[in-house]
């Protein structure tokens, strides 16, 4: 049974990369619920990828293959200018640890700015040393993916940046008044709040801390040589990043990791051929659809080669097992180190310009 889902696999994704069919699932409930999560589904090239050889026909994509799969950063998703005391405002939040029950915790002490918006560790400390279950994903880019947190539960990043406040694990406030209270007790805050929220009379209100933090994080935009290539600049990627490029999609990756963020805009299920062993059952807990079982939040791809570990659970310590790991759970298949060194290559193109 196995051997016939395999070839299914590779038939469905041989047939996707052929007809250009939109293979993503834009759905908030789960979708594609024999989705393949990450890397490695088997297209073009079948009798290279045990060894990680694709032989012949060069390693340049045309136009309308990148520009099916792929589209660059845009230049800025807020405006910064009529934006710029709330942007302000929700940056000092952002790093302010007196958003925490004890005033240690932030933010930025899970999603660190000078970091690549990550702390490298497999699951984050909260206010008293306690984990939690699952990875800190960056928050750069993060504002264009279809929702946040792995599991998706938050809609945006406006969402998403007032749960950690009140979660007992993490920064451990009690509840929303006693934030709001709080602040108030912070004269900087109340002016940068007024400014921020000019016209309400009392701006200071726990909505209004997400909405700052969250038009901060739409800021956080990395672009990349990637974008350039993208764009027309075909000496933005040298040879080897081109050959990763190829592999990259001819292998199927791109039927997950697509689109802007390179991934961040689908949920999928992790170990469709070999099982991941897991407790996590990741949208499960949201929907309680038996379907979304170990199905996640693809994760996007940009500063991928400095956002170790990896996966949900962060159990995956290097990129090369990554993308081994994913070949195995996701395809059934072993790679050898040419297919992981050419694609490891690429996916360090996608890394902000300048901190390469």
């Amino acid at each position: 049974m196995k051997i016939l889902l395999v070839f299914a696999l590779m038939f469905s994704t041989y047939a996707f990369a052929q007809s250009g069919h939109d293979h993503q699932d834009k759905s908030q409930s789960g979708g594609d619920q024999h989705g393949d999560m990450h890397d490695d589904h088997h297209g073009k090239g079948m009798h290279g990828g045990m060894h990680g050889g694709m032989h012949g026909g060069g390693h340049k994509l045309d136009k309308a293959t990148l520009k099916h799969f792929f589209e660059p950063l845009p230049a800025s998703i807020i405006d910064e200018n009529k934006n710029a005391a709330l942007i302000k405002l929700g940056k000092k939040l952002y790093s302010d640890p007196r958003l925490s029950v004890n005033d240690q915790i932030s933010c930025n002490s899970c999603h660190r700015l000078d970091n690549f918006g990550v702390d490298s560790q497999a699951t984050s400390p909260g206010h008293e040393g306690k984990r939690g279950g699952r990875n800190s994903p960056t928050t750069f880019n993060a504002a264009l993916h279809i929702a946040q947190f792995w599991d998706g539960r938050a809609k945006d990043v406006e969402e998403q940046a007032l749960g950690p406040i009140l979660n007992p694990i993490e920064m451990g406030m009690p509840n929303e008044a006693a934030v709001v209270d709080k602040l108030k007790k912070i004269d900087e805050y109340k002016a940068l709040f007024a400014e921020a929220f000019k016209g309400e009379k009392d701006p200071i209100q726990y909505k209004n801390v997400g909405v700052a933090i969250g038009a901060f994080e739409r800021t956080l935009l990395t672009p990349s040589r990637f974008d350039d290539y993208l764009k027309g600049d075909e000496k933005a990627l040298n040879d080897a990043e081109k050959r990763g490029l190829q592999k990259f999609v001819h292998m199927g990756c791109a039927n997950c990791h697509n689109g802007v963020a390179i991934g961040g805009n689908s949920y999928k299920k992790i170990g469709l051929v070999e099982p991941y062993e897991t407790k996590d059952m990741g949208r499960f807990a949201v929907t309680g659809l038996e379907t979304d079982k170990k199905v996640f939040k693809v994760p996007s791809l940009r500063n991928i080669t400095k956002t170790a570990p990896y996966f949900h659970d962060g159990s995956v310590a290097t990129l090369d097992e990554a993308i081994r790991e994913m070949a195995e759970h996701q395809l059934g298949r072993e790679v050898g180190p040419g297919f992981v060194d050419d694609v490891k290559a690429f996916l360090g193109s996608l890394t902000a310009k300048g901190k390469e």
